[in-house]
């Protein structure tokens, strides 16, 4: 059977034979038809390029034939041209025979371009094998050591050997299928290969024997990720294909097989992208058997609740075997399984056995699923290095069984693909279930939940996200500049080598920090080495549009306040981009040598600044930091002078360490907005109040941690990079108390908490800003006790909240948790600290539906509410023992992983408007400003023209509930451009920032005039209005599908949630 997008076939006309004109009697058209056919039905069901091509000559013979007239160029053009009327031959008045010959030479070349499936048996258990590897990008070795085949002694693993091994044995039998998943490794072994393999692997990838599943740059985590980072990387890969093999080359299906839990978000970023369907392996152990007895393996999983379906539906299949092959039927250098032996003489014949053998497993394994069709992945981690061992085996198989149909058997089994499985699927026309929740947290077994990934590494984490907003920077500058942002006075600027930096990081075993050390090494080493070039970049970019050649310079430690330049410097200049839709007001703080200095704004107005002097690392000495508002344009800059004051009375303020008996009673800091108050007998934050909207809200924030299991009498399971247990529920106080200290200054409220050598705490308060910042400081964390400990920040209130919290999707869309309970099984509750355990990538509350507490991060984190009125965030974890699932090394981090620094923003709202505050904040959080530093004075960038101090790349300011998550270089005079909106359903009514609202992107931008304009699916590789999707019957009712919205410029509508993704041709202004 072919595959979705084959045409039907084409009804043949044979005209009458005629006395009046014995050409009609010429058997050649019939002739030419029939072997066109015939040849055709060979280069469909074989994939015989030749016969194909032949069935091409043939229509062409037949069409010409069939014409009355030797004119060529009437032959030829026959199909636009229609003969005169003729009484002797009315069969010339109808053109069906040449159109039907003419559309049979169209199909015919249809044929050669696309992909079709194996036939499969209607009438019998069809069992697809897919053949396939799962090659980790970066895990037990580096990315680099996995690619060539390095450090054998770590890992067995080489995929450059892979790669050419399935090549070859693909090419020396036309019926084998293999699929391929990381890009970022294809790619590279794609640039090494001679003209010749290259075009032998595109008519492989053309005849759909290679085919790509799901087509990231890798298979990203689904925990740890923010969705934006999860975007980019997908679009990377998938344009790799759309380049390399064209439409030929675009994954039908989502391919998810090892991260560890599956979130909402993910499948609806995958809906959103055109896939058809989604598999993937890891399932928690309960629901795995629930849904093997209810026979709800595969379903509908609606991946929003604010877009309308079926726009976010993606049907999604559990794999049977996780990604393995079944047991005894792996046949791979890394497998010690036996060969298929059909030799009866030979000792070791086996045939019959592992026959009758593979007959019971397929047989069993349908039982759990509702077509008669069933899937068998037939590789794992880095097999097929000798693709031969496994395609001789399996084609031993596939040949043995299928034999036993001659002898009553009703099993098929074949080569196959996950897209051709899933066109079967669709084929059978069921009506299919619905899931609405997600697939966290993931367990194992009953002491096994994989939850502490979601903290683990936190620096790496960290860095992965500022790597993310300083990504972002760059690719809009390089958007706004044009071509002089790659090529300037600063040399060649490149944003691609941190693109694919990031895009690798988004790996289920990088970000989710769940690899060896020394790959955590490698990562950060890649985003390093990313930066590198996108500060050229930055540099290039920002001479042009300010108009002058300035010394820049990048402080890339300014979160531990390191920063030579300014620290070194007597004067100097402040540029900081905002790489938002809207005008930001942000305070800079920048670490100095002297304590008093003027600031100077774009205007040259002076502006107020402070000097606070903050206890360094040795909390021996004090590092003086400059403080200073500024006000920043939309997606542009502004540039501050800074110059130091000489003067006999320095400005600098210190923090005053004080007994708790001098407050009074109360230690409190306040600006407009926000009131936080500390005990004066402990020194934690005791109470939060919001001014505006008159709240008062009990809140104690402390520091706790979990010990560390090390396994016992109910299970052998230890904490490790991916599992949490503690050893008991109740956590322990780092400290009960805080030694505090007190900043006061127009700029600066801040209340300094010690808690122990290893713990601390600074929490701030600015004029104007509606939350309370909480900056941690954790590590290194002491293990010389022999006990890992997992260290928590929690917040208790008295708020009633029913056992619900609330967590954020990938940074997006928000999801209800409930304590102890999951949405579609009755859960055994095992582990119930773990086992309540969640992802949160950038927000998690709690409300008693009146008041909400809403606790924003600025890295993915675990996070919780384990009694009412309470949550809690994993900060960091350091443990002494492995956990058992590969690794093979204890989460014992070394080097500048063991000392992390964090914030927390803390929102107390009325819950009916707390979604404008969180939603717009966690906007800021992930695209904050972007700092760079200049000595100033620089020659001018053009001869005679003025430099500027200040610049917006929008004409009018986006409104609050648009996004601009993407402007990118696409083309040489193309960008990439994607505009969301962040709100949810009637999230916020009070503003009315839950409507649809509309977008004028003419004369938008100041750098730049669309010329043109062009939307896509969300990954930018299919164009949005000829995209389509298998359509699929939901038990919930029909679902219309709707056509992709006729594209207006002048008014773009963003629905709640809908992120709108398009190719725009520009033409760049000269005086920008």
């Amino acid at each position: 059977m072919s595959d979705p997008r084959r045409p039907n076939k084409v009804l043949r006309y044979k005209p009458p034979p005629s006395e009046c004109n014995p050409a009609l009697d010429d058997p050649t058209p019939d002739y030419m038809n029939l072997l066109g056919m015939i040849f055709s039905m060979c280069g469909l069901m074989l994939k015989l390029k030749w016969c194909a091509w032949v069935a091409v000559y043939c229509s062409f013979i037949s069409f010409a034939n069939s014409r009355s007239s030797e004119d060529t160029k009437q032959m030829m053009s026959s199909f636009m041209y229609k003969p005169p009327p003729s009484e002797c031959n009315p069969a010339l008045d109808d053109p069906t025979p040449d159109y039907m010959n003419l559309l049979g030479m169209i199909f015919s070349m249809c044929g050669l371009m696309l992909k079709t499936c194996p036939a499969v048996q209607p009438d019998m258990l069809n069992v697809h094998l897919v053949a396939h590897t799962h090659d980790d990008v970066g895990w037990l070795k580096t990315v680099d050591q996995y690619f060539y085949g390095v450090e054998n002694d770590i890992q067995h693993a080489g995929v450059q050997y892979i790669l050419d091994s399935v090549i070859s044995a693909l090419l020396a039998d036309p019926t084998r299928r293999f699929i391929y998943v990381e890009i970022a490794f294809f790619s590279r072994w794609w640039h090494q290969q001679t003209n010749a393999t290259q075009e032998a692997v595109r008519d492989l990838v053309r005849q759909g024997r290679l085919e790509f599943a799901n087509g990231g740059w890798v298979m990203n985590d689904e925990a740890s990720t923010h969705y934006g980072a999860i975007v980019d990387q997908m679009t990377l890969g998938l344009r790799f294909l759309e380049d390399t093999f064209g439409d030929d080359g675009r994954p039908r299906v989502a391919w998810h097989i090892d991260p560890f839990g599956h979130s909402r978000e993910q499948a609806s970023l995958f809906a959103q992208m055109g896939f058809d369907g989604f598999f993937f392996g890891r399932l928690d152990y309960q629901d795995k058997w629930v849904r093997k007895e209810k026979r709800e393996m595969e379903q509908l999983w609606r991946g929003s609740t604010s877009l309308k379906p079926p726009t976010a539906d993606l049907f999604t299949g559990v794999l049977p075997n996780g990604y393995n092959p079944p047991e005894s039927l792996c046949w791979d250098v890394l497998c010690n399984d036996k060969p298929v032996v059909e030799d009866p003489r030979s000792p070791e014949y086996n045939a019959k056995h592992l026959v009758d053998y593979f007959l019971q497993v397929a047989t069993a394994q349908a039982q759990f699923y509702r077509t008669n069709h069933t899937v068998m992945t037939m590789g794992s981690d880095f097999m097929y290095e000798n693709a031969n061992m496994w395609f001789k085996n399996l084609d031993k198989l596939i040949r043995l069984v299928n034999a036993q149909q001659a002898n009553g058997s009703r099993v098929h089994v074949l080569y196959s693909t996950p897209a051709c499985y899933l066109w079967e699927l669709n084929n059978a026309n069921l009506t299919w279930s619905v899931k609405r929740d997600d697939f966290f947290p993931y367990a194992d077994g009953p002491h096994n939940f994989w939850t502490g990934y979601f903290s683990s590494r936190p620096a790496l984490k960290r860095y992965e996200r500022f790597s993310y907003n300083f990504l972002q920077v760059c690719n809009q500058l390089e958007a706004q500049a044009g071509p002089a942002a790659n090529m300037g006075p600063y040399g060649s600027g490149d944003s691609a080598p941190l693109n694919e930096a990031m895009a690798v990081l988004q790996h289920h075993d990088a970000v989710s920090g769940t690899s060896k050390q020394h790959v955590a090494y490698d990562y950060a080493r890649q985003l390093s080495a990313g930066w590198g070039p996108c500060e050229v970049l930055l540099s290039n970019a920002l001479a042009r549009l300010i108009g002058s050649k300035e010394d820049f310079s990048f402080c890339r430690e300014l979160n531990i306040s390191i920063c030579p330049f300014s620290q070194g410097a007597a004067r100097f200049q402040v540029i900081v981009y905002n790489p938002l839709g809207r005008k930001v007001d942000w305070m800079v703080r920048l670490p100095v040598s002297q304590t008093a200095f003027t600031v100077k704004d774009p205007s040259g107005k002076t502006v107020h600044s402070d000097v606070v002097l903050l206890p360094s690392s040795d909390r021996q000495d004090v590092s003086p930091e400059l403080l200073f508002p500024a006000s920043v344009p939309a997606l542009g800059f502004s540039i501050y002078s800074v110059s130091p004051v000489l003067s006999r009375n320095p400005r600098a303020r210190a923090p005053q360490p004080s007994s708790q008996k001098s407050w009074s009673g109360v230690l409190a800091i306040k600006n407009e907005f926000i009131r936080a108050t500390f005990d004066p007998d402990t020194g934690l934050l005791m109470e939060i109040e919001n001014l505006d909207q008159k709240l008062l809200l009990p809140v104690r924030q402390a520091f706790f941690w979990y010990n560390a299991s090390m396994g016992d009498n109910e299970s052998e399971q230890a904490s490790g990079a991916y599992i949490f247990r503690p050893s008991r529920p109740k956590p322990l106080p780092v400290s009960r108390w805080a030694q505090i200290r007190l900043v006061k200054t127009a700029l600066v409220q801040e209340v300094h908490q010690n808690f122990s050598a290893w713990c601390s705490q600074v929490v701030r308060l600015y004029p104007g800003q509606r939350h309370l910042e909480l900056e941690w400081t954790v590590g290194p964390i002491p293990v010389g006790d022999g006990w890992g400990k997992e260290v928590i920040s929690r917040f208790d209130t008295p708020l009633e909240t029913r056992g619900l919290f609330y967590t954020d999707s990938n940074g997006r869309e928000i999801l209800q948790r409930r304590r102890d309970y999951r949405p579609t099984w009755t859960l055994n509750q095992t582990e119930p600290v773990a086992g309540n355990y969640y992802p949160v990538n950038s927000r998690i509350y709690i409300t008693d539906e009146n008041v909400q507490l809403t606790v924003l991060t600025d890295r993915s984190q675990g996070g919780s509410s384990l009694r009412d009125g309470s949550l809690e965030l994993m900060v960091h974890r350091r443990l002494l023992r492995d956990d058992g699932r590969g690794v093979g090394e204890p989460l014992l981090e070394s080097g500048t992983g063991v000392w992390v620094r964090g914030r927390h923003l803390v929102l107390l709202d009325k819950a009916q408007v707390a979604a404008a505050g969180h939603r717009l904040l966690a906007e800021k959080e992930i695209l904050a400003p972007q700092v760079v530093l200049a000595t100033g004075g620089g020659a001018p960038y053009r001869p005679g023209v003025a430099p500027r101090t200040q610049f917006s790349g929008l004409q009018r300011e986006l409104p609050p509930s648009v996004h601009l998550l993407t402007l990118a270089r696409w083309g040489p005079d193309t960008l990439l451009l994607r505009l969301e909106h962040q709100f949810a359903v009637g999230e916020d009514s009070n503003r009315n920032l839950s409507s649809p609202v509309t977008v004028d992107l003419q004369n938008l931008f100041s750098a730049f005039t669309i010329t043109r304009l062009q939307e896509t699916t969300l990954a930018a590789n299919q164009p949005r209005a000829s995209a389509s999707r298998l359509k699929w019957t939901s038990d919930t009712g029909p679902t219309p599908y709707p056509a992709a919205p006729v594209l207006d410029p002048a008014a773009v509508t963003l629905q709640p949630m809908e992120i709108r993704t398009f190719l725009a041709s520009v033409q760049w202004k000269k005086d920008s």
